[in-house]
């Protein structure tokens, strides 16, 4: 699932420059849901701050958080923020000279026994117990960079959340070994979001829920696997009032779209649905999509996602199922393969109402029921690839769509 890193100040001094007197440093950590797996582990040494973006590892200045000893940490562990923990792993605090800030390194250990046990860095597959080395970059042990801006002002206490995206931030390759490739962004400390039920029945089908804005994922989490409870925490708008569409998928079930839901402010909290009425899924067969994506110029350095939209009619276009691509190791380089399981049965839209419980209906979806549009997209660790969309297609089985994508 995917490595990623959330940031907010609380009531600190936005004068920036050099400030006089002391604040306060605190980082945690979250996740998303990862795909694929039943644990994704990391171990992390420290955090690593300092004023200029440029500043290297020997580069004076660096003020750092040192766990008392390095932490292996289970990702998935933080992708339910309805956990007492709300899904946050302190990671210490520190004292921090006021000012202004442009940089931060997490730092993790290397696994030094690869690919033998005991490991610093590993995955464990979905249905299995046995721990797998995550091939980490060499980077690592002088920090995952992170460039980003903030003030300390003297007396005050700066919060930095660092959310590891740990679906888009592990490689699969067809070797059977696994790379980490961090992802990481910053998102807000304070609780806001948006908050529902699934049917308990649903549970053991892999559910996910997404908040999105124009089909892209801004939040996904897991429901608690005891009540079904859900809650896209943290959703960090740019501009308030925001609206977000709820995506309910769930493997052998079409989906679920909760529309235009709003989010007044950064502390609000929307709720849509309650454990008296949850929501639940029609059940669906399945079908394939699958292909082959290939860089050009060729790299078997990148992070190649795929996803399948929908657009619903009415209704918005959506992210159903979307993961990154498998590494094909060998000759020819630069290519990698995907195969996603899309439901066939029609998805099923609510307009959000204050008034609950909202209706799910598929009346209205009959003419997109297995119609999916397939996107490319691919970074690596000095080129973005331009996304590709093919034209919309009905997906049978077997279904492939490829995609060559180039700068």
């Amino acid at each position: 699932m995917t490595l990623l890193l959330a940031l907010l100040i609380v009531g600190c001094d936005n004068s920036g420059g050099s400030g006089t007197g002391t604040g306060t440093l605190g980082v945690s950590l979250t996740d998303a849901p990862a795909c694929g797996f039943d644990a994704v582990n990391v171990t992390v040494s420290k955090v690593r701050v300092h004023q200029s973006g440029s500043a290297t590892d020997h580069t004076p200045g660096w003020t750092d958080i040192t766990l008392n000893s390095p932490r292996k940490i289970n990702l998935l562990d933080l992708n339910d923020p309805t956990q007492p923990n709300l899904a946050l792993d302190s990671l210490g605090d520190t004292p921090l000279e006021a000012g202004h800030y442009t940089q931060l390194r997490l730092v993790l250990v290397p696994n030094s026994n690869n690919p033998h046990s005991p490991l610093s860095n590993s995955v464990v597959l979905s249905g299995t117990t046995t721990e797998i080395a995550l091939d980490t970059p060499s980077g690592i042990q002088t920090g995952i960079k992170l460039n980003h801006q903030f003030d300390v002002g003297s007396g005050q206490r700066v919060d930095l959340v660092l959310d590891f995206d740990a679906c888009k931030s592990v490689v699969t390759r067809s070797n059977g070994t696994y790379a980490l490739k961090p992802v990481i962004k910053v998102i807000p400390i304070v609780l806001n979001g948006i908050q529902g039920f699934v049917d308990t029945s649903l549970l053991a089908s892999n559910v996910v829920v997404s908040a999105q804005a124009n089909a892209e994922i801004v939040r996904a989490t897991m429901p608690n696997t005891a009540t079904g409870e859900f809650f896209l925490a943290r959703l960090g708008a740019s501009a308030y009032p925001a609206k977000y569409d709820v995506v309910i998928t769930a493997d052998g079930h079409a989906i679920a779209v909760i529309a235009a839901i709003p989010v007044a402010s950064s502390t609000s909290i929307t709720t849509i649905s309650t454990s008296v009425v949850p929501f639940t899924l029609q059940t669906s067969t399945s079908q394939s999509l699958n292909g082959t994506v290939t860089l050009n110029p060729v790299d078997d350095g990148g992070t190649v996602l795929v996803a399948a939209k929908q657009t619903l009619n009415p209704g918005p276009a959506v992210t159903v199922k979307s993961l990154v691509a498998t590494l094909i190791t060998g000759n020819p380089i630069g290519n990698y393969s995907y195969a996603l399981t899309l439901p066939v049965v029609a998805p099923s839209l609510g307009q959000y109402s204050t008034t609950l419980p909202i209706t799910l209906t598929a009346a209205a979806q009959s003419a997109v029921a297995g119609v999916y549009t397939a996107e490319g997209s691919a970074q690596t660790d000095t080129t973005p690839y331009t996304i590709q969309t093919p034209s919309p297609s009905t997906v049978s089985i077997p279904a492939t769509q490829n995609f060559t994508l180039t700068p």
